[in-house]
C-alpha cells in the first residue's frame, strides 16, 4: 500500500512539473495561429494576435511604431504578396512569467522566400486585457 502511495505521488509530481501554466499554453497557440494566418497569406488575421490600441508598440529595424493601425499598415505595405511573405516559422526559445498580469516571450523567426530568407529575433510582451491574453509590445529584429 505505501508503494501504491508513493507511486502515485511521484506520478503527480511528474505531471505536475510538466504542466505548462494556462496562460502560457494560451499564449502559444496565439503564436501558432498567427504562424498559420501568416502561412496563409491573411495579415489581418495574424494581427489578432496583437492589442488592438494606439499604446500598442512594434520596435523594428525602423524603429518604433506606435499602433495596431500603423502596424498593420506597415506589414501591408512590406509584404504585399506570398513572395515576399514566404513560409514564416517561428520557434519559441523562452516564456517567462513577469507578474499575473504580464509574460514575455523570446523566439526566432524566419521567413523562407523565393526572393530571399530572412530571420532574426523577437521578443513580445504579453498582456491580459479583458480576460484575453495580446501583445502590447513586440521588438523584432
Amino acid at each position: 500500500m505505501l508503494r501504491y502511495c508513493f507511486l502515485i505521488l511521484c506520478t503527480l509530481m511528474v505531471l505536475q512539473a510538466n504542466a505548462r501554466p494556462k496562460a502560457e499554453t494560451r499564449i502559444r497557440q496565439i503564436l501558432k495561429a498567427q504562424e498559420q494566418a501568416w502561412n496563409q497569406g491573411d495579415l489581418h488575421r495574424f494581427m489578432k494576435g496583437y492589442w488592438e490600441s494606439d499604446s500598442m508598440l512594434f520596435m523594428g529595424k525602423k524603429g518604433p511604431t506606435y499602433g495596431y493601425d500603423a502596424t498593420l499598415n506597415n506589414y501591408l505595405k512590406g509584404y504585399p504578396d506570398t513572395a515576399h511573405m514566404g513560409h514564416f516559422t517561428s520557434s519559441v526559445l523562452q516564456v517567462r512569467k513577469l507578474s499575473r498580469q504580464y509574460y514575455i516571450v523570446v523566439g526566432r523567426w524566419q521567413l523562407q522566400r523565393s526572393i530571399g530568407d530572412v530571420g532574426g529575433y523577437y521578443s513580445l510582451l504579453f498582456r491580459k486585457k479583458k480576460g484575453q491574453w495580446v501583445i502590447v509590445m513586440d521588438h523584432t529584429s
